[in-house]
C-alpha cells in the first residue's frame, strides 16, 4: 500500500484489545450490513463518511466501486482508530481484500479477521513495517 510517510507498523496503529476482532458482512434485505465481533456491534458509513465520501448509500463489497471504498475506509477506521493511517491505506485495502469479499459462500456471509487485516497490510505496502512480537 502507498502510505505518505505512515512507517508504523500495524501492531503500534491496532489497540491491543482488537487483536482478536472479527468483522462478518451479509445481506438482510437487501442492505449490506457488517458487525464486529465478539459483540456483534454493528459498524457504520458514518464516521468515515465525514472523512471520505465514497458512497453515501452506504458499503459493498465484491467489486472495485465506490462502495467497497467506504467499506474499507471504515474497516481501517474501526481497526485502527486512525484517521490519517486508515485514509493513506483504504483503496489498497478495498482493492487487494473488501473487492473479493464473497458471501456466497459461508452461509451467505464473509469473515474477515484481524490476523488477515494485518496480512493484507504487510503484503501490500512497503510502508507498513511487520509487526514484531
Amino acid at each position: 500500500m502507498s502510505g505518505t510517510n505512515d512507517t508504523r507498523s500495524t501492531e503500534q496503529i491496532r489497540p491491543p484489545s482488537d487483536r482478536d476482532v472479527v468483522y462478518v458482512g451479509y445481506r438482510h434485505r437487501g442492505n449490506a450490513i457488517v458487525e464486529k465481533g465478539p459483540d456483534q456491534e454493528r459498524l457504520t458509513p458514518e464516521r468515515s463518511i465525514e472523512l471520505v465520501n465514497d458512497s453515501p448509500s452506504g458499503f459493498e463489497w465484491g467489486y472495485g466501486g465506490s462502495g467497497p471504498a467506504q467499506l474499507a475506509l471504515a474497516l481501517l477506521l474501526d481497526y485502527t482508530d486512525d484517521e490519517a493511517f486508515a485514509l493513506d491505506h483504504y483503496q489498497e485495502l478495498k482493492t487487494e481484500v473488501v473487492s473479493h469479499l464473497d458471501c456466497a459462500m459461508a452461509g451467505g456471509r464473509w469473515q474477515l479477521t484481524a490476523s488477515e487485516i494485518d496480512a493484507a497490510l504487510r503484503e501490500t505496502s512497503d510502508d507498513v513495517v511487520a509487526p514484531t512480537i
